[in-house]
């Protein structure tokens, strides 16, 4: 099951647990995005129907950032004019959960959550976050192991 979606001037074939860069879209409160442009839906394997006004493509925002940066450069020769210019476009990370059509709702399986891991804790309860510091800059001396002999150019004398 896949549809064919418009957003930002561009169209996208998305099936539910894909995730698109689109333009930067506004980010309500909810992280929800319905798509209202909805062109085509595949209902079986082969078969492409124009979509109906029941027909419905949610997803969830899942990052917004800035591009890779494109340089712009103007040159004209011969006549000393360079003009250099940058640009970075925004854009919206979304993960398809569902689509709908045809009194049919076919969604996405859930994405593991990712668990925040937890600081690191003082070793006991008397030393502080100085202490601990302290500690861990020291480094470790290693048993049975003596400091290379320094070798010395010994200068001989002539009698």
């Amino acid at each position: 099951m896949y549809a064919v979606i418009r957003s930002g001037g561009k169209q996208y074939r998305v099936a539910p647990g894909d995730v698109i860069r689109i333009e930067s879209q506004g980010n309500g409160t909810t992280g929800r995005v319905e798509f209202g442009d909805i062109l085509a839906v595949s209902a079986a394997a082969g078969q492409i129907e124009k979509a109906k006004p029941d027909t419905h493509v949610i997803g969830e925002i899942v990052e917004q950032g800035r591009g890779d940066k494109i340089l712009v450069f103007h040159y004209k020769r011969k006549k000393q004019y360079k003009k250099l210019r940058g640009h970075r476009q925004p854009f919206t990370a979304v993960r398809i959960t569902e689509i709908g059509f045809d009194g049919q709702s076919f969604k996405a399986p859930d994405m593991p959550k990712k668990e925040a891991k937890p600081k690191r804790a003082a070793t006991t309860e008397t030393e502080g976050p100085k202490e601990v510091k302290a500690q861990a800059k020291a480094p470790a001396k290693k048993a049975g192991k003596k400091p290379a002999a320094k070798k010395t150019a010994a200068k001989k004398k002539k009698p």
